[in-house]
């Protein structure tokens, strides 16, 4: 194992003495509150938007099923992504913000705690979730809508301090 892996992995915290994966100790760390925002674009073709503004998908209500898809991901991070923690989320909130420009619409997610470590891996589950329901929702009027530009937007909290992502989307 040394050949592939020769760091120290005393400084590394997901690996073990031996290079194994292990979920990180927090339990020394007091708890702060922590909050995300994350983002995601879907893009669409004209008459697909419009038919999603007017309420006229076959599958019924896409931006409230996507709203709720993406708050029920947040929720369940941990059981999603190997080695998350998992946390008491205080607030999540979940905004489809149309954009005829694109067209379709950024989705935002704002993921709040009080706890021992971050929750920026939530706020990206809920508009990846939120993205993909949406593509779901949406599939039987276009298949090429695209999921672009999933990123972190903003952080705060914790150790490593505040974090702003500061490039025009």
């Amino acid at each position: 194992m040394q050949e592939f892996f020769p760091t120290n992995f005393a400084n590394l915290t997901h690996l073990d003495g031996k290079g194994e994966a292990q979920m990180v100790d927090v339990s020394a760390k007091v708890p702060t509150v922590r909050e995300a925002v994350a983002v995601a674009r879907v893009r669409m073709l004209p008459e697909t938007f419009a038919a999603i503004q007017a309420g006229n998908a076959p599958k019924g209500d896409v931006l409230a099923t996507a709203r709720l898809a993406g708050i029920m991901g947040a929720k369940q991070t941990a059981n999603l992504i190997p080695l998350c923690h998992p946390l008491p989320l205080q607030k999540i909130t979940v905004e489809l913000i149309p954009s005829p420009e694109l067209p379709g619409y950024e989705i935002y997610a704002t993921v709040k705690t009080k706890a021992e470590t971050g929750v920026e891996m939530e706020a990206l589950t809920a508009v990846s979730v939120a993205a993909l329901t949406l593509y779901d929702m949406a599939k039987a009027l276009e298949k090429s809508i695209q999921i672009e530009s999933i990123r972190l937007v903003s952080k705060t909290g914790g150790k490593s301090g505040n974090y702003s992502y500061s490039e025009p989307f």
